[in-house]
């Protein structure tokens, strides 16, 4: 039991580690959180820092979803990975390191499903890149990949699964509330390399 407390906690730490704030303060002497959105996640460093910064950041978050998920093999737990991917979610998106102002979760979800799913990832991955290109809209993107994982889980008949890619995208859609409005408004950032006007 002991170990098992352990392992939620370092699960949790996992999801706590900044990326988006430690790559712009090390690398750019920027603190990401004054810039933008404001958000600690991959988008907001793309816009704030560049493609470089954002593609190490996303890297970063999905990574430490995985490594969170893949803790109970570890520590040789005979226990569904999915629960420790859920405490790095909660770290990522109220992170003890950054004053619990975190990103999104939409990265650290994906690398919780990379480790436990892996052609899910791979699929929700390449619905989300579709989305993106079609949309230019890259929280619009994260939503629908969202529904689709959920879409994904149904088919597989897999319970666990199915709780948690659920909970996954009403979070992810909860997080995304701000950026419903703006799209509704037409005044949501488009992917400016994606699109025709820029």
């Amino acid at each position: 039991m002991v170990q098992i407390i352990l392992c939620m906690i370092l699960a949790y730490l996992l999801g706590s580690i900044p990326s988006g704030l430690i790559i712009g303060k090390v690398f750019y002497k920027t603190d990401i959180r004054e810039h933008g959105s404001g958000n600690l996640g991959g988008t907001n460093t793309f816009r704030t820092l560049g493609v470089k910064a954002g593609l190490a950041v996303t890297l970063a978050d999905i990574l430490k979803g995985t490594l969170a998920a893949y803790l109970p093999h570890i520590f040789g737990l005979d226990l569904n990975v999915l629960i420790f991917g859920i405490f790095a979610i909660i770290g990522h998106t109220y992170p003890i390191f950054a004053g619990f102002r975190g990103g999104k979760a939409v990265a650290t979800s994906a690398g919780v499903l990379l480790c436990y799913a892996p052609l899910l990832f791979l699929t929700v991955l390449v619905v989300f890149f579709i989305s993106l290109y079609i949309t230019k809209y890259v929280s619009l993107s994260s939503m629908i990949a969202g529904v689709c994982a959920v879409i994904y889980a149904i088919f597989l008949k897999d319970i666990p699964l199915i709780i948690v890619v659920i909970f996954m995208a009403t979070f992810v859609i909860y997080r995304h509330r701000a950026n419903i409005k703006r799209i509704i408004n037409k005044t949501e950032p488009k992917v400016k390399w994606l699109s025709r006007n820029h």
